[in-house]
């Protein structure tokens, strides 16, 4: 899909997966640490359809190209997960006697905790 702009560059959109060599190498410049570092220059691209993708633009001497890039966003229940979890490991046996020594024997050396009456 290419388009004619004011200052007759043409436009593209190219999926990031699909980028030529060039491309490739005008993008490592401009985003040397990958796009998330520029979250600023990621913008949503609303379709006739409803739905929409993620692009960062990328200009060239003869194009302007919106990379189209995945953005992961959270829903409202995978943050609720990972906020509230408890910390407990679906490994681990309940009780809650972490820490603890296994058996009477591990406290031979420990002075006894008994008051007198």
């Amino acid at each position: 899909m290419a388009k004619r702009i004011g200052n007759n560059k043409k436009r593209f959109v190219i999926n990031y997966e699909n980028m030529f060599p060039e491309l490739q190498e005008a993008f490592m410049e401009k985003y040397p640490h990958g796009y998330a570092d520029y979250m600023g220059d990621i913008f949503k691209v609303d379709k006739p359809d409803g739905t929409f993708f993620h692009v960062v633009s990328l200009e060239t001497e003869d194009a302007v190209y919106l990379v189209r890039i995945k953005v992961h966003t959270d829903d409202i229940d995978e943050m609720e997960k990972n906020l509230f979890n408890d910390g407990a490991d679906d490994d681990e046996p309940e009780g809650g006697d972490e820490g603890f020594p296994a058996e009477d024997g591990d406290f031979a050396g420990a002075p006894d905790d008994e008051t007198e009456e």
